[in-house]
């Protein structure tokens, strides 16, 4: 068991504002023993979000999508694509109604009845993000429009139907490389699902 800390935050420094929040945090740390010891950190607060993997029973396939991520092409990805689940951020939603809304909006497909399935801190060492993790079966006539995002929200979003062990074979040779689809991708694999 981890010992407790206690945790006074001393200052905090909004560092940008622009699309998401950067702080400066000044922090002191009295640990069990008595020691006290003073931190800085950064965290970039881009607020909750949900993702979600559509999936269907009988064709054996998954609903993917593919945009640009500037983060991923400064770091060495030479295109900047990522092959990713529909998500969102949750702005003022709760979690279920953010993904019903994203997954219509970027996939085109209307969906009502989903499953959750865990939370996680995606990279919790500088985001402060908690991810609502969903999946759902869809179906043809689920289909309401093309999806593909908003474009006054910049989204240029393909809507890729891709067969579940080819996209479990595209984690092996690296061409899915998101930690959200990946894991919701193994969750699939490992309830047996599809």
């Amino acid at each position: 068991m981890m010992p407790e800390h206690t945790i006074n935050i001393e200052n905090t420094e909004i560092l940008s504002n622009n699309w998401y929040t950067l702080k400066k945090v000044t922090f002191q740390i009295i640990k069990d023993n008595g020691e006290t010891e003073v931190q800085i950190r950064e965290a970039y607060d881009r607020g909750n979000g949900a993702a979600i993997l559509l999936y269907n029973i009988n064709s054996k396939n998954v609903i993917l999508t593919r945009q640009f991520r500037l983060p991923t092409y400064i770091n060495g990805n030479s295109t900047g694509f990522l092959i990713e689940a529909c998500a969102g951020v949750l702005d003022n939603d709760n979690p279920e109604d953010c993904i019903k809304r994203e997954t219509e909006e970027e996939t085109g497909y209307k969906i009502s009845k989903l499953e959750k399935i865990f939370e996680a801190y995606m990279s919790p060492g500088s985001v402060t993000e908690l991810l609502h993790f969903y999946i759902a079966e869809y179906a043809d006539d689920m289909k309401v429009n093309e999806g593909g995002g908003l474009k006054e929200e910049g989204e240029n979003i393909e809507v890729l139907e891709i067969n579940f062990e080819k996209a479990i074979e595209m984690i092996v040779s690296g061409e899915i490389k998101d930690a959200k689809t990946i894991m919701l991708l193994q969750h699939l694999l490992i309830k047996n699902l599809v």
